[in-house]
């Protein structure tokens, strides 16, 4: 069952057609399955070549492993059994509504922190104490703005 070998850092125009005509050089290809991204249909610059037999995989990696091929230098070894892993959750949602986040609402922005290098208990900056200003400019007098804070 040794002769299923991965193939690694295969140049993105590599097609299956290409490695199965390396690899028949050291023995009978069974198959070749190059992978691919889901959404781009890109290779994904890994592949995985069954071989005729343990020989033939042996073979192919004396080989072809560390050699150039395509402007890069590939990685063949023997394929590790894929791992089982845990179910993912939900999936994604795959038909979930679009929502769109465009900052809006939430929180007051601005207003000088002061300087943030300083470690000391009081940073300065608009933390509290007495205001100088007022939340809805200056051009209100403090009997107003406190009126306008309330009803806000």
């Amino acid at each position: 069952m040794d002769n299923k070998l991965y193939v690694g850092n295969l140049s993105f125009g590599t097609t299956n057609e290409d490695l199965e005509l390396l690899f028949a050089q050291a023995g009978a290809v069974k198959s070749v399955n190059l992978i691919k991204d889901r959404e781009s249909g890109r290779s994904r610059g890994f592949a995985f070549v069954e071989m005729g037999s343990e020989e033939a995989a042996q073979e192919a990696i004396s080989q072809f492993h560390g050699i150039h091929y395509q402007g890069r230098q590939i990685t063949v070894n023997i394929a590790r059994p894929r791992e089982d892993r845990p179910p993912r959750g939900d999936g994604g949602g795959g038909d979930r509504p679009y929502r769109r986040y465009d900052g809006g609402g939430g929180g007051g922005g601005g207003g000088d922190r002061g300087g943030r290098g300083t470690g000391g208990a009081d940073r300065g900056g608009d933390r509290g104490g007495e205001r100088r200003g007022n939340r809805f400019g200056s051009s209100y007098s403090d009997e107003e703005s406190e009126g306008r804070r309330r009803n806000w």
